[in-house]
């Protein structure tokens, strides 16, 4: 059975899996993971931009074999799974007319589908552990409506109603599974959104305002809360959203004038 190595800091020695780990949100968090003592592995399409002292696998999640194998060479690597991270995702953009059939089929597949395909992978391998646990990345998109967000929100929503079905599954067996809830985040899958839209500036601006921070949340926020989740000290926090998002799901400010 797999656990931490140095009970005075419970990430010393974890063995972790990331999806997307490559960039933005997942590169944030498997370098906090590193820094704190862990071992890591990521799975991206992609080895640009890889953390330094993670070990790489290419796969492309939309694919259920290609992805078992993956994730079985990744616990291979590490010795084993503690907490698998299931970070990666794709945008969508426009309102219930904009995605065709096909679009709807590729984004439900790399940020619904794709995650249960990492965790059924990774359960023989998290049911050896004693300090087992699953944190999916869902999104604000999944609780608040907002605009040109239809297809991406879908996909968030059926994240968070999974992570819940997830724990209810396996929370006899120790395994936990959370989510984390990020309001808009400053990645370059936000670069990459905004170029999509008339005027990139003020559609950037716009992300900005709309947490009551006023910016945008930085990867290294939702990092901190992402491995929070993950600690083994939290063994009673399962079945559980984590808003990261500068109070935008529960604050109400004034318009800045």
């Amino acid at each position: 059975m797999s656990t931490t190595t140095n009970p005075a800091n419970p990430y010393d020695g974890l063995k972790v899996l990331v999806t997307g780990g490559c960039s933005g949100i997942g590169r944030a968090t498997s370098n906090r993971f590193l820094e704190l003592g862990a071992h890591v592995a990521v799975l991206d399409l992609s080895a640009t931009g890889a953390p330094q002292g993670a070990a790489v696998h290419q796969v492309d999640l939309a694919d259920r074999e290609a992805t078992a194998e993956a994730v079985n060479a990744a616990a291979e690597t590490l010795g084993g799974l503690d907490v698998v991270v299931n970070n990666a995702g794709v945008s969508a953009v426009g309102d219930v007319t904009a995605n065709d059939d096909e679009e709807w089929a590729k984004v439900l597949s790399v940020n619904v589908t794709a995650m249960a395909r990492v965790v059924s992978a990774a359960l023989p391998h998290l049911r050896r552990s004693a300090c087992a646990s699953v944190v999916n990345m869902s999104s604000i998109a999944a609780t608040a409506g907002l605009q040109e967000r239809v297809l991406y929100s879908a996909t968030k929503g059926a994240v968070q109603a999974m992570t819940f079905a997830m724990a209810t599954d396996h929370v006899r067996e120790g395994i936990r599974v959370n989510c984390v809830n990020p309001g808009t985040v400053a990645t370059e899958f936000v670069d990459a959104m905004v170029q999509r839209f008339p005027d990139p500036v003020a559609e950037r601006a716009a992300l900005d305002a709309r947490q009551p921070t006023g910016r945008m949340v930085n990867p290294q926020e939702v990092a901190e809360s992402v491995v929070f989740l993950a600690s083994p000290l939290n063994a009673s926090t399962t079945g559980t959203s984590l808003a990261v998002d500068g109070g935008m799901s529960g604050l109400r400010t004034r318009p800045v004038d």
